[in-house]
């Protein structure tokens, strides 16, 4: 296999593209606890670039966990039998080593930002290469992985600040019942083969018409808690305008989905929310540019 092939191979094992959900929030975390300690909304390209850094690491990380440690699931579920290291195009020696390297980078990223970033990496880690395993032992993983990208946001704003405050809480929160309700728009593909297995997911646990019941009040708390994540910022109006554009791509995402229908499922998971997080992102720049210049 040639360099470029086994390059594209790895990024295809990360899914690189869904880097496009949490780091729009970690950014935000970061510009909104910029705006609060020194007025600007500008970090500074240090913390920018170990932030980046440091997201890119512990998405790689955190994928290659879970492919590893999925594969023999992921090789009897005909959706995901052709992931790479289910159909071996990757070792599980070689993904493992991938999750090891990016760990290393992660550690020197946030030592290269402050104290309080470093003492909870042990605690981030844990939740990273967990996740995989809470789907063997009960539906809650949906939350599990909610905090786990929550903890983005709210790194972001310790990032800059070294200290949490009520917004970086909001905020958090904000990611965990938006991840709750996309994961299990995303878990009812994989219905038939979860109840088959002993997977547990939402879906499996209550049936598809509750589980997308309980993902719409998922997403119904998401907008309200943006709304708390921008009074708690002292946001200006542009960041309740991209609030209100988030709170419509959420309905959009619901209206694609029914219990009779799943065909459009992946189209609800990946597009909607890739927009949804970019929007999140374009709010807070605007906002706090706008605030900065006035």
């Amino acid at each position: 296999m040639s360099f470029a092939a086994r390059l594209k191979t790895y990024y295809d094992l990360v899914k690189f593209e869904h880097t496009v959900f949490a780091l729009p929030f970690a950014y935000a975390g970061m510009l909104l606890a910029s705006m609060e300690q020194n007025g600007t909304g500008w970090p500074g390209l240090h913390v920018l670039f170990w932030v980046t850094v440091a997201m890119a690491a512990a998405r790689t990380a955190a994928m290659g966990a879970n492919r590893v440690i999925d594969r023999f699931i992921d090789a009897r579920n005909p959706r995901t039998a052709n992931r790479e290291v289910a159909s071996g195009k990757v070792t599980p020696a070689q993904a493992w080593t991938l999750v090891v390297v990016s760990l290393v980078v992660l550690v020197i990223a946030a030592a290269q930002l402050n104290p309080l970033c470093l003492a909870l990496l042990p605690l981030a880690v844990v939740f990273l290469i967990g996740y995989p395993y809470t789907k063997r032992f009960t539906w809650l993983c949906h939350a599990w992985l909610g905090v786990t990208d929550g903890a983005a946001a709210a790194g972001g704003w310790i990032a800059v600040t070294g200290h949490f405050a009520p917004a970086t809480w909001a905020l958090w929160a904000v990611v965990i019942f938006w991840m709750i309700g996309l994961d299990t728009i995303y878990a009812t593909m994989d219905y038939g083969f979860d109840v088959k297995n002993g997977i547990r997911s939402i879906p499996a646990r209550f049936g598809i018409p509750r589980a997308l019941n309980i993902a719409a009040v998922s997403h119904a708390l998401t907008f309200i808690l943006l709304l708390l994540v921008g009074w708690l910022s002292g946001a200006s109006l542009w960041y309740y305008l991209a609030a209100l554009v988030m709170g419509g791509i959420l309905l959009y995402e619901h209206r694609l989905v029914n219990p009779n229908d799943l065909t459009k499922a992946n189209v609800a998971f990946f597009d909607a929310n890739m927009w949804l997080a970019l929007t999140m992102l374009a709010g807070v720049v605007v906002d706090v540019t706008w605030r900065t210049l006035t």
